[in-house]
Order: C-alpha cells, then structure tokens, then sequence
C-alpha cells in the first residue's frame, strides 16, 4: 500500500487521469505537465540532479566508519567514491529538530524549533525550505518516505509533518512493519508512551519489499525511471524510516548477528561519576534490562542497518542502469546518531559524542576529493549553501546558516570551521525548558548546561579519550582549553538559553 500526497496541481491532474491505474503513467504526467506550471522557471538541461537519502536515527555502526561487525558494502561503495564526512555533526539530536535545521538552513535558535511538535511552518512561515528552493529554479521535486519529521511509527503511511509546497509529487508508504506491529517484542516504551521510544524489535519473515522501507524504495525506483525520460533536472529525496525503532528486518539480517556474538559497549567503572546529572537521559542505566534484551536490541538495531544499506544498493544501481550516475548529486546522511549502551544510555537527546555525530557521504560528479575521507568537523546545517552552490541556485530569502562545502569536496584536508555545534534541551517542569549546548572541534568537545554552564559542564579529549569516559571540564590543567570553547559556544547559543 502507498500513499501519495498531492499539490492543488497534482489533485487537478489526477482528476484527468482517472482512468489509469498505473502511478507510473501519472508521475509521466507530472513530470511532463509541470514544464510549464508558470510558477517555475526553466532549468538548463546541464543542472545536477539530486539524489537526496536521509536515514532515521543512524549511528557510525558501518563498515565504511570502521565497525568491526556490521557489513554496509553498499555503503562503503558509495564512500569509495564520494567524499566521506568523519567528523559531521546534527546540530539537534532529535529528529524535527534536526530535519528543520538542515531543510531550512537556520540554526534550532533560529527557527525555534525544539520539539517534536512544533511545525516550523508557525515559526519562520517564510523560510524556504531546501527542495522548495530546487522546485522554485524548475526542478522536478519528489518525496518518498520520511524528509521532514514523521513520529515512527506511528505515522507511517500518513503524511506526518511534511511540508506540501515543497514537492511536486510526495509518497507515504506503508508496509508489513507498521501492519503487523502486533508481533513486535516490546522490553519497555522507554521515555515515552508509544512505540516511538521504545526498546522493542522484530525479526520478520517475508521479503524487504515488503517492508515500509522496501515499498519506499520501489517508489523511489520509479520516479527515478521517469524522471529519466525528461529533461527536467530532478530533486529526489527517499527518506528511510530505520534504523529507527522498533529495530525491525527481515531474518536474513538477523542471521548476519548471531545473538552470541553481539557485545555490549565497552565501560568504564568511574564513567559516570564526573558527569553532570542532567547530561543523562536514560534512568535507571539500560531501561533496568538484563543483558540478553540488550543484546537483542542491538542485534535488531544491526540488522536494520544492514537491511538499509541494501536499499541504498538498490538506488545506486537503478541510478546506473538508468545512466543517471554521471550527473545526479547523492547525498547520504541521518538526522542524528544514536545510542546502544554507552554510558548506560539508549537513542538521543543526548550531547554525547553518540548522539550527535552522523554518517554524511556527498558524491558530487567530477569533485576531485571523490574516493577521500575528510577528518575536519562539519554540520547538517552545510548541506543546503552545499546543494545550492553545486547546482548554482539563487540565495533564499532567510539568511543560511551553514558554509558550503564545496571546498572540502575538492580538497577534503583543507581548512575549514573551528568548530561545530549541537543543542538539546532539558525539562525543569511545566512550559519551561532548559538548554545545552556543546562544541566540537576536531580535538575536544565541551558542553554547557544551562546558562553560563550553571547545572554543569563537560570537556572530553577526542585525542585520548574518543569514548568520552573522563570529565575534564574542572581540571586546572585544562582551564585554556574550556576557556576557548567557551568563545565557541557564545557565537552560538542564546543569552540566558531558557526556552
């Protein structure tokens, strides 16, 4: 089952294709008719494509970040031929947040967006969003699966907080992983009181196909055969709903993860005794479950991340047999990291290094950094002034908050930002909110809780201590190091930081 949603174009377009059956005979419509909707100028046939795959709650836990266990080749492909992003970072770990920041190119401050909840639509209504951008400049602009926030799963198959005036044709799949949630095995709702925040997973029977995920890529398939026959430029955002929980796939991806063989991540006995109470999100430590539901989480979590890097495979190829790879832009990212254990804690919402982190791979046509890795620091928030500049797109009226890296995708080594941000908040009761920000370079990461770092402050050193298990923040030793993080942090965050 898909489900599509419509502009008052489109609908006017369906109701003069009634009679056919086929969603590919109406995306051929779509893509030929929309040449010349007057609110769109034409595009030079030489502009880029985009191929734009967003991924839900996706750790480093790939081959091609040099995880020992969970095999992504289609992944390592793709990063073997574009530039690998080691140090890229969500600037919200949470996913509205975060999809806001990076569509609209503004900050979390900025376009005060710092809940599920909140549609930026009553925020910054006049802000135009990444793809809105693409479809104002005469390109074809589709969606599949989850580009803006959707609560997962709860909203698979609707339309969730999708932004219409961004998209010419958009696509809600849905498959056996939402219809058969019943079979699910549920060890706790976590934080929340839906599926969304829980510790749950499944090892289905089937096919992929048959999946949300699966059914979405389908979709994707065929735009992408349509799109081929135009001259239209195209903007194509597939937005994949796992790794997300609950951890679910198909047994042939659970069988690559014997139970046996999952481990827990590695600790430290002091770990936790230099950190802040409020930096934690997670209590008791691990939900309170034993070892053997942890390991099933994380086993159920591993094989959907191998189940989606077989879709991605199978967007690459389509992109190949189609003979659109020469000239089609791909980017892959995820809205934020994700935590299995470390420190005790699960999922997000979190300023760990865990939380905040993200795979981001940009293969650009003819960059002569394609095949490197860069290790300078990098936000979501840079992928917009990105694909703008690649495809030589006018500005947007509000005032884009990342820097381009187009630099970084010819000459992955050179210079670039001191430092990069991320923010969470904390609630202190009823409509009131507390804020925390942190500081990446391409050393330390330093956090502030509060204003001034009142309720706490963190400082880890990434050179001998990549797992951030000891606190330097009130070292003596230490106090230049916070004292120019500190100056990072205040070009950033907002005076007084209560939301």
């Amino acid at each position: 089952m898909v489900k599509i949603a419509r502009s008052s174009f489109e609908a006017h377009l369906v109701r003069n294709v009634r009679s056919f059956s086929s969603l590919s005979i109406m995306l051929a419509g779509v893509l030929s008719l929309a040449m010349v909707v007057p609110v769109h100028s034409a595009a030079p046939k030489s502009k880029p494509n985009v191929l734009f795959i967003s991924t839900d709650d996706l750790n480093l836990d790939l081959g091609t970040y040099g995880h020992p266990k969970v095999k992504t080749p289609h992944l390592d492909r793709l990063a073997s031929r574009g530039v690998k992003f080691d140090l890229a970072y969500c600037q919200f770990p949470l996913c509205n947040p975060s999809r806001v920041s990076m569509l609209t190119g503004l900050r979390p401050d900025t376009a005060r967006v710092h809940t599920l909840e909140t549609n930026f639509r009553s925020t910054v209504p006049d802000a135009v969003t990444l793809p809105q951008l693409f479809r104002q400049n005469g390109y074809f602009t589709a969606r599949v699966g989850k580009i803006f926030h959707y609560g997962v799963p709860r909203e698979i198959g609707t339309a969730g907080k999708d932004d219409p005036i961004s998209w010419d044709v958009a696509i809600n799949p849905i498959g056996r992983d939402k219809t058969e949630e019943d079979k699910l095995h549920v060890l706790t709702r976590g934080t929340g009181s839906t599926l969304g925040f829980a510790m749950a997973w499944l090892e289905m029977d089937g096919t992929d196909e048959e999946q949300t995920d699966g059914r979405g890529v389908t979709e994707t398939i065929k735009l992408l055969e349509q799109a081929a026959k135009s001259d239209k430029p195209f903007f194509i955002g597939m937005g994949f709903y796992r790794p997300h929980t609950p951890f679910v796939a198909t047994e042939k991806w659970f069988e690559m993860y014997p139970k046996e063989e999952v481990q827990l991540p590695s600790s430290h006995p002091d770990d936790l005794k230099d950190v802040p109470d409020i930096s934690l999100h997670i209590r008791p430590a691990n939900y309170g479950l034993d070892e053997s539901g942890l390991r099933d989480c994380i086993r159920g979590y591993w094989a959907s991340v191998s189940f989606i890097d077989d879709q991605v495979g199978r967007l690459l190829q389509a992109l190949e047999r189609l003979k659109l790879a020469d000239n089609t832009i791909v980017v892959f990212f995820s809205d934020h990291g994700f935590l299995l254990g470390e420190h005790g804690q699960w999922q997000k919402q979190l300023l760990f290094d865990e939380a905040n982190r993200v795979p981001l791979i940009v293969y650009a046509p003819g960059a002569k950094g394609n095949g490197k890795s860069s290790p300078r620091p990098v936000e979501l928030l840079d992928v917009y002034p990105t694909l703008k500049e690649l495809c030589r797109l006018p500005d947007p009226p509000q005032k884009i908050e990342g820097r381009s890296l187009v630099p970084l995708l010819n000459k992955p080594t050179g210079s670039f930002k001191p430092a990069v941000f991320s923010q969470v908040t904390r609630s202190l009761g009823k409509n009131k909110r507390m804020m925390g920000y942190s500081a990446r370079t391409e050393r330390w990461r330093y956090t502030e809780w509060g204003p001034d770092g009142s309720e706490g402050r963190e400082l880890y050193d990434h050179k001998s201590d990549p797992r951030e298990f000891v606190n330097l923040a009130n070292n003596p030793a230490q106090a230049k190091v916070v004292a120019e993080m500190r100056k990072h942090l205040e070009t950033v965050r907002v005076p007084g930081d209560q939301k």
